[in-house]
């Protein structure tokens, strides 16, 4: 009798693999198309003609939109560059006072969107802001409007944008420094090289690959801002876009402006890659010596602390305290409930795209581990892709396939002589959750992948050869080994979701405002300190993920 159980559980097994493999595999090519739609139909768009657009476009548009796109991402590149590799080698390379403060608080500008630093910024240093009137106090009027620096213009710009995201560079470089041998530094020491040189000439050159990686994501979220660049007076490609659509009513126009923007990140793309194609060969030493840190006392302790505070000053404490100041403030006037209403959509749509995003890079993942495969490895890199489309440009590239899908429901219905539906995905907030899912699935795929590397495949063969199918394997073996990895991808496509502007302006149904949208509209008005407390909020759930990302950040030292 256990002998016939045992062949009916293995019979059983090997019904539910057959089922499920092909389902996996069907649900990867999926995944992938759904990625690969935004772009194909941006294409399709973009042949449409727009008759007289592109003549006005490139009198008065492109010229000024190229020049400021160009140089806000060549000075934000310089910005986190020099900020994010700076203060990694600082803290690689050197114990000073305040050290393993730092190490927490300097990835925290991620928690702060872009935007939200363009807003705070701006309401400080206006006319009658905060700044101005603690000069006033002691300058007179005139001159403290001269002290005044000039935000809404591209330096403005490229120092609030690249104080926010110089911890992509940060993060990254501080990966590879912490990691490097001591065998090169003590090399060139012995030859006479100073500290200086040895970072120019040694450190900074190995640390290339990850640089180039940092660099490329500050250029994508660059790439991406709308909110800010807009708010600062940036006319950049994205803005572009966003104006020839709304205002001028012309979706061609914008399409073919965005096959611009696809243009410059599958540049943006190439770079990267190209800058880290010899990441394999930069460490030969298979057991390295780590470098030690050198100790920095007195004075120049407390200047390598300086150094390293005033990024987080500027891109994180300077703006929580505003929005903190402000939420008070407010709360002490009067409290707006919308807020929690606009919080209970971003919270939703934040978690039914996670939700998706998780099973559908799930399923991307497994089936390039049950079946592996060119067609499956190819799925899974389209799917990993997402994460390069501007938002503004995934939400132009989804509006005619979603309003396709509804008129096509409405036409079915009206044939069934069925009441009309009306804009089920666009009225739903459908097509909100599927741009997220669209954009931030590189996220969880990538944590998967990550996750299922550590796992040996000794183990689904010995779950195998005991009976147990794929699906039983899975449940039993894979998933409670991927719980960190499950975890960690949950959190961050959370609130990444949370903090999108540019795809939720666009997309959500009418007379729906999220966390993201409300502020944007309260700083369109001119009153952003309204909606500080929803900024707060967005923060404030930001921050437990950016501090999560660095919980393995320092690699303890042995002895020299």
């Amino acid at each position: 009798m256990p002998r016939d159980s045992t062949f009916i559980s293995q019979s059983q097994s090997r019904v539910t693999t057959r089922i499920a493999e092909p389902a996996v595999s069907a649900l990867a090519v999926i995944t992938a198309a759904l990625v690969a739609l935004p772009v194909l139909a941006i294409v399709v768009i973009a042949a449409q003609p727009a008759p007289g657009l592109w003549s006005h476009l490139i009198d008065y548009v492109l010229p000024l939109a190229l020049r400021d796109t160009a140089a806000l991402l060549i000075g934000v590149g310089a910005v986190a560059l020099l900020t994010g590799a700076g203060t990694a080698w600082l803290v690689s390379s050197h114990d000073f006072p305040g050290r393993g403060l730092l190490l927490w608080l300097l990835p925290l500008p991620l928690a702060i969107p872009t935007y939200i630093a363009a807003y705070v910024y701006v309401d400080l240093f206006e006319p009658l802001g905060l700044v101005h009137r603690t000069l006033t106090l002691w300058l007179p009027t005139r001159d403290a409007l001269a002290l005044l620096p000039g935000l809404r213009s591209l330096p403005g710009a490229i120092f609030i944008i690249g104080i926010v995201l110089y911890p992509y560079v940060y993060l990254s470089a501080r990966a590879t420094f912490q990691l490097q041998s001591a065998e090169f530094a003590e090399a060139a020491r012995t030859l006479g090289a100073g500290r200086w040189n040895i970072f120019l000439r040694i450190s900074l050159p190995m640390a290339r690959p990850a640089l180039a990686v940092g660099l490329a994501l500050v250029a994508l979220e660059t790439l991406n801002d709308i909110g800010a660049s807009e708010y600062l007076g940036v006319r950049t490609l994205t803005v572009s876009i966003f104006t020839t659509w709304l205002n001028r009513g012309s979706l061609a126009g914008a399409a073919q402006l965005s096959c611009l923007v696809l243009v410059i990140v599958g540049g943006l793309i190439a770079l990267e890659r190209y800058g880290r194609r010899n990441v394999v060969t930069e460490f030969s030493s298979e057991s390295p010596r780590l470098t030690q840190r050198t100790p920095f006392n007195g004075i120049r302790g407390w200047m390598a602390f300086a150094a390293c505070a005033l990024p987080v000053l500027l891109g994180f404490i300077v703006p929580l305290l505003f929005l903190l100041y402000q939420s008070v403030h407010r709360a002490s006037v009067t409290i707006d409930m919308a807020v929690w209403r606009d919080a209970f959509n971003s919270v939703i749509f934040a978690a039914l795209a996670t939700l998706a995003a998780l099973g559908l890079g799930l399923a991307t993942i497994l089936a390039t581990r049950w079946r592996p495969g060119a067609w499956h490895t190819f799925s899974a890199n389209i799917a990993q892709t997402g994460y390069a489309l501007p938002g503004l440009v995934l939400a132009l590239g989804l509006l005619t396939p979603v309003l396709a899908v509804d008129n096509a429901l409405n036409t079915l219905a009206s044939k069934l002589g069925l009441a009309l539906p009306g804009l089920v995905l666009m009225g739903s907030g459908a097509a909100v959750v599927t741009a997220y899912v669209i954009r931030f699935l590189a996220v969880p795929t990538g944590f998967l992948r990550a996750g299922f590397e550590r796992i040996p495949f000794d183990y689904d063969d010995s779950a195998r050869s005991a009976g147990a199918g794929q699906i039983t394997a899975m449940r039993r073996i894979h998933l409670p080994l991927l719980r960190p990895a499950l975890l960690g991808a949950a959190i961050v496509v959370f609130v990444d979701c949370l903090k999108e502007l540019p795809a939720t302006l666009l997309l959500r149904p009418l007379n729906v405002e999220t966390l993201a949208t409300s502020i944007y509209q309260y700083a369109s008005r001119g009153s952003f300190e309204d909606g500080a407390f929803a900024a707060l909020l967005i923060v404030a759930a930001s921050i437990g993920p950016v501090a999560w990302l660095t919980r393995f950040a320092d690699i303890p030292q042995g002895p020299a």
